[in-house]
């Protein structure tokens, strides 16, 4: 590209609003792009652990089925499997609470629910991020074009010169702007989908994984994957510490 078209001389050439325009495109590209590589880690991460969590039924008893979940403190996983144990001991063990009013399986539902809603929130924190950039940077780069042509055309008319020589110039500086603003939104709205898509699947283990626990709590087996067909199979997991 020309250095007459060049970023640089928009920069060199702009007033402090088309900088200011410049400078906070360039931090929503930053901000979105530290938010799709870290939450596509995490998503990565996750699917692991999920991969893991299909051994935990090849397990003797509920501790060994827990070792073979790992240690990460941040393996939803693992966290679920705790807290479904937990809740049945809580139950089974106090004294009269309110929550004696409900029947085993609804207070273990409800711990499990609670336990993937709070990491359905995790999962999602950083999203409304790149869902602001995407949004609003085509919009910001759009406002920094109109004040540039604007500043060009007050420009061409002082200078009164209006030939195509001396319109393209600041006129394609100006559109540069609106370029910078597709580039920054682009990214975050496909970064968007795509880890929304990825959340999706690891929560959809996830419910899988808490229905099965939910069966192996109550029951104390645990349905096949195919437990919604008729005459579906359990599979017996001892319960442990």
């Amino acid at each position: 590209m020309d250095s007459q078209f060049g970023i640089a001389h928009v920069w060199a050439q702009g007033d402090f609003v088309t900088k200011t325009v410049a400078v906070i495109l360039v931090a929503m590209s930053l901000a979105s792009w530290i938010v799709i590589v870290i939450k596509a880690l995490d998503i990565m991460r996750f699917k692991k652990y999920a991969r893991n969590a299909q051994d935990f039924w090849h397990s003797a008893d509920f501790a060994a089925g827990l070792s073979k979940l790992g240690e990460q403190g941040d393996n939803p996983f693992r966290q679920l499997a705790i807290e479904g144990r937990e809740a049945t001991a809580h139950h089974r063990k106090t004294a009269e609470h309110l929550h004696d009013s409900l029947d085993v399986s609804d207070w273990i539902t409800r711990c499990l629910r609670n336990g993937i809603d709070e990491f359905t929130a995790r999962a999602q924190s950083g999203l409304a991020v790149l869902a602001s950039v995407g949004s609003t940077a085509p919009f910001i780069g759009l406002f920094g074009t109109v004040w540039g042509i604007y500043h060009a055309l007050v420009a061409i008319g002082m200078s009164g010169q209006s030939s195509i020589d001396k319109v393209a110039g600041p006129i394609g500086e100006a559109l540069i702007m609106t370029a910078l603003g597709l580039a920054v939104a682009i990214p975050a709205v496909l970064g968007y989908n795509a880890l929304v898509r990825g959340n999706k699947s690891v929560l959809n283990r996830l419910n899988s994984f808490a229905h099965d626990l939910h069966a192996f709590f109550v029951t104390g087996t645990r349905l096949n994957v195919d437990s919604s067909k008729p005459g579906a199979v359990v599979t017996p997991l001892k319960k442990g510490a």
